[in-house]
């Protein structure tokens, strides 16, 4: 197969599948909105069920839903209708996605939920499958083809599977005011979660509070910067920080000196160096040293100093 084939095959994928996202938007209709609103008003949870590709799908709507602020619980179809139905409690949501709204496993299914009087929802895609017909809500997912060459394999029904799981989603989000504190709550332990609540003071602490008098003697200064390995330190008079002093200071001053006995850290030191707040988010930090191209910052909390947070302590946060 020539590459020109394998580049078309791979374009017209993703064409029929993006168009297939596309027409869901003439498919949201009042039923959508009307799920959208019983699960906000939910006491219990919202159980998102479906079998073989579907399932997977609902795995990651459930994921979506409890990351986002919506208590949501997987149930296999399968599983379902050989123990699992005990999970759906009666004040539950259902959710069922099927393609053909009519498997075996669905059909079981179904009329068990109906008899438990939970609300069901069907994502589907055959408005006249046996899903659909007895649900209460159907949100519609039909697609024109699958993306596979025999029209089979689930491509872009899954897409649009996917796509109307993450609409719902980002609905309720929208109408609980989910804001990025919430979402932290909910991912502490993440990348993003850490950007939205790890702070200077949370990793600086730690680092210590290198610093040197302002007539430190080169000596002293280059021990001071070894010692706690940040790659700096600050230079202190009168109790205030009046200058930063970093490896490339120390470097620039021997390539330019050959006699270091008179030199003092003032002589040798950066003025004004750029300061963050102790309280500050760690993701700012690393936004003002990208902005000054620097490695490290001097810690400040109501004017006084608090030590340094140096890049490396953002990287290894997984902050980037």
């Amino acid at each position: 197969m020539h590459n020109i084939d394998i580049k078309k095959t791979a374009i017209e994928t993703l064409e029929l599948e993006a168009n297939a996202v596309q027409n869901l938007t003439q498919l949201i209709d009042y039923d959508f909105v009307q799920v959208v609103e019983h699960i906000l008003a939910l006491k219990g949870r919202v159980i998102v069920t479906g079998i073989g590709k579907s399932a997977i799908i609902a795995q990651k709507i459930v994921a979506t839903f409890n990351s986002t602020g919506t208590p949501a619980i997987f149930m296999h179809a399968a599983d379902a209708i050989h123990g699992d139905l005990g999970i759906i409690q009666d004040d539950d949501f259902v959710i069922a996605l099927s393609k053909s709204g009519n498997t075996p496993e669905i059909k079981v299914l179904v009329p068990f939920l109906k008899q438990k009087g939970n609300v069901l929802v069907a994502l589907v895609g055959n408005l006249n499958s046996f899903l659909a017909q007895n649900a209460d809500f159907i949100l519609n997912t039909t697609v024109a083809r699958e993306a596979c060459p025999n029209n089979l394999a689930p491509t872009t029904s899954t897409t649009a599977q996917l796509a109307m799981g993450d609409a719902i989603a980002v609905s309720l989000q929208t109408c609980r005011q989910f804001s990025d504190q919430d979402f932290a709550k909910y991912h502490p332990g993440g990348a993003l979660g850490k950007q939205l609540y790890l702070k200077v003071k949370n990793l600086s602490d730690s680092n210590g509070k290198p610093e040197v008098s302002f007539d430190a003697k080169i000596r002293d200064l280059i021990i001071t910067i070894t010692k706690h390995r940040l790659g700096a330190t600050a230079v202190i008079k009168d109790a205030q920080v009046i200058g930063i002093i970093t490896d490339g200071d120390v470097r620039r001053m021997l390539e330019k000196h050959e006699d270091l006995s008179s030199l003092r850290a003032q002589d040798i030191m950066s003025k004004a160096p750029k300061t963050i707040e102790r309280e500050a988010l760690a993701v700012d930090a690393l936004h003002k040293m990208r902005e000054n191209n620097i490695s490290q910052l001097v810690v400040m909390q109501d004017n006084h100093y608090h030590g340094i947070i140096h890049l490396q302590d953002l990287l290894k946060e997984g902050i980037i």
